[in-house]
């Protein structure tokens, strides 16, 4: 059974309670079990892998109409990257258009889904990007949506320079590697090289998927493990070059 499967059903009005358990309504509980069970997973895994998907659903949702209009790119940018099963892009398309009525009160979804998935963590760094790429799908992120993502990353606890990095490299605009590593160019070598695998452990699929990122979404959406593998080829590449 697939995320997807459990969410339209609905899954957990009375697991969740809140802003989100009052969107899906009096969901059938049951399908919480049926999850978990199929997947062999802990309860606990289980509700943050609920959380993560309606999170990325509502918040890109409020996001799209945060500038007043939600474009076809970004619709179709949801649909490319959320990779909806053909079967549940109705179901799915209720609870967007439910959500993207109006802007009011993304705050109580973006804080609950960071209370349940933990402030400043690699999953929710994961859902920022997302909400990033569907935001810069027409092209450019319009000051109203910058807006919106900023107030949403700060709830999700991440410093104003994690927030322009994450928009920056996914504007395919220039990050330096050293930045993205959080290290200077006066680090040492050995240093950096800790620090990469430090980083990349922490972004590991493995580790994204205890911490709430469902594997429907893994394959095509970590995207931090991939700037900091990116940005270590960079820096290696140049330091063997520079001690040739």
């Amino acid at each position: 059974m697939t995320i997807w499967g459990k969410i339209i059903g609905s899954a957990t009005g009375f697991a969740f309670g809140g802003p989100i358990g009052a969107l899906l309504g009096g969901a059938a509980g049951h399908a919480v079990d049926k999850f978990k069970t199929k997947q062999k997973l802990p309860e606990e895994v289980a509700l943050k892998q609920i959380g993560f998907t309606i999170g990325v659903i509502v918040l890109s949702a409020k996001m799209a109409k945060a500038d007043g209009k939600v474009t076809e790119s970004e619709i179709k940018a949801f649909k490319e990257k959320i990779n909806v099963p053909n079967n549940e892009i109705k179901n799915v398309a209720r609870l967007w258009d439910q959500a993207k009525k109006t802007t009011d009160g993304f705050e109580v979804y973006a804080k609950q889904i960071s209370n349940l998935l933990e402030k400043n963590s690699s999953v929710l760094e994961e859902l920022l990007n997302l909400l990033v790429i569907i935001a810069a799908a027409d092209g450019k992120i319009t000051n109203l949506e910058k807006i919106y993502l900023k107030e949403v990353s700060n709830i999700f606890g991440f410093s104003k320079k994690d927030f322009e990095r994450i928009c920056s490299s996914r504007l395919n605009n220039y990050v330096d590697p050293y930045q993205t590593l959080g290290v200077s160019k006066d680090t040492p070598f050995h240093e950096i090289k800790n620090k990469w695998k430090t980083l990349a452990i922490k972004h590991h699929p493995d580790r994204l998927i205890a911490q709430g990122m469902p594997k429907d979404l893994i394959e095509t959406n970590t995207y931090r493990l991939k700037e900091i593998n990116n940005a270590w080829d960079l820096i290696k590449n140049k330091k063997y070059y520079s001690n040739a």
